[in-house]
C-alpha cells in the first residue's frame, strides 16, 4: 500500500483518481474547498493562507507521500473572475507540490514517487490565450499574473495556466530536485470530459456550444475514470522512465486538429 495526495477529490477527474487509487488498495488524503465524503483536509487553495493549511493538513496525516495529484481548478467561463481561475489552476496546485516536496522525497525513497498535473489539451486547442499570464506563472509572480489575467475574460486565461503546468513539469522535472531526487513530475491534457466542470460550461449562454463542437477520433466527450486511469499509470511503477511529459487525453482532438506539430508552445519570454 502506498500513500497518495489528491486535491479536488470532492468530484470530477480528482474523485475519479481518488477512488481508482483506493481500489488498487492504496491509501489516498483527500483535498477539496467543501468537505465531504473522500476529503481528508478542507482548504482554499486560492489563497496562500488557504495553501498552507493544505500542505500542513496533509503532513498531519503522513510523513511519506508516494505521489500526489493536484487537480483542484476551476474553469474560464462567463462571469467567472480570471485572476481567481490563476490563483487556483496554477499557484494552487504548485504550493502543493513544492510544499510537500520533503514528504515526495521520503516517498521517493519507498519505491519512488510521482507528481501529475493537470493541463488540458485547450493549450494547444484554443489558439490566441494569454501568454504574459503564463510567463508570469512560470516566474512565479502571483500579483502580477493575477493583475495580466484581470485584463482578459477567463476562457482565455484557462489555457494559460494549463499551459504554465505543463511548462513547469517539463522545466522542472528533470532537475536534482524532482527527477535526481527519485520524484518524476508530468502532466495529462484532457479534453472535453464529462465532469461537473463541462456540465457548467454547457450551461454557459456564450461558451456553451463550443464544448461539444471539437472533434474527435472516439465520437464522443471522455469520462473522468478514463483520465484516471491515465494518471494512475503515471504515477506507477510501470512510468518509471516518464519525466515531463505532456500526455493528451482527449479522444484524439489535438493530432486531428494538428497532424503534424500543435501550435502554442513557442511563446516568448519563458525562461529555460
Amino acid at each position: 500500500m502506498r500513500t497518495y495526495a489528491v486535491s479536488g477529490a470532492a468530484s470530477g477527474i480528482g474523485a475519479a483518481t481518488a477512488r481508482q487509487l483506493r481500489d488498487q488498495g492504496h491509501r489516498v488524503i483527500g483535498i477539496d474547498r467543501t468537505a465531504t465524503d473522500g476529503v481528508d483536509v478542507v482548504a482554499d487553495l486560492s489563497t496562500p493562507d488557504g495553501r498552507v493549511r493544505a500542505v500542513d493538513g496533509v503532513r498531519a496525516l503522513t510523513d511519506t507521500l508516494h505521489g500526489l495529484v493536484p487537480a483542484a481548478g476551476i474553469a474560464g467561463r462567463t462571469g467567472v473572475d480570471s485572476a481567481l481561475l490563476v490563483s487556483i489552476n496554477f499557484f494552487g496546485a504548485i504550493a502543493l507540490v513544492t510544499g510537500l516536496h520533503e514528504e515526495l522525497t521520503r516517498g521517493a525513497a519507498d519505491g519512488g514517487a510521482g507528481v501529475v498535473l493537470l493541463a488540458s489539451n485547450s493549450i494547444t486547442g484554443m489558439p490566441g490565450w494569454n501568454a504574459p499570464v503564463a510567463q508570469a506563472c512560470l516566474r512565479g509572480d502571483e500579483p502580477t499574473a493575477r493583475a495580466e489575467a484581470a485584463r482578459v475574460d477567463s476562457v482565455m486565461v484557462y489555457p494559460s495556466s494549463k499551459a504554465a503546468l505543463a511548462w513547469w513539469a517539463r522545466r522542472e522535472g528533470v532537475k536534482p530536485e524532482w527527477a535526481g531526487a527519485g520524484i518524476r513530475l508530468n502532466s495529462v491534457a484532457p479534453g472535453a470530459t464529462e465532469t461537473p466542470m463541462v456540465e457548467q460550461m454547457r450551461a454557459d449562454p456564450l461558451l456553451g456550444p463550443a464544448i461539444d463542437a471539437y472533434p474527435n477520433a472516439i465520437g464522443r466527450t471522455g469520462r473522468p475514470e478514463e483520465v484516471a486511469a491515465t494518471i494512475c499509470f503515471l504515477l506507477s511503477d510501470a512510468a518509471a522512465a516518464i519525466v515531463g511529459a505532456v500526455l493528451f487525453v482527449d479522444g484524439g482532438t489535438d493530432a486531428m486538429l494538428h497532424p503534424i506539430a500543435p501550435p502554442g508552445w513557442e511563446v516568448t519570454g519563458i525562461e529555460p
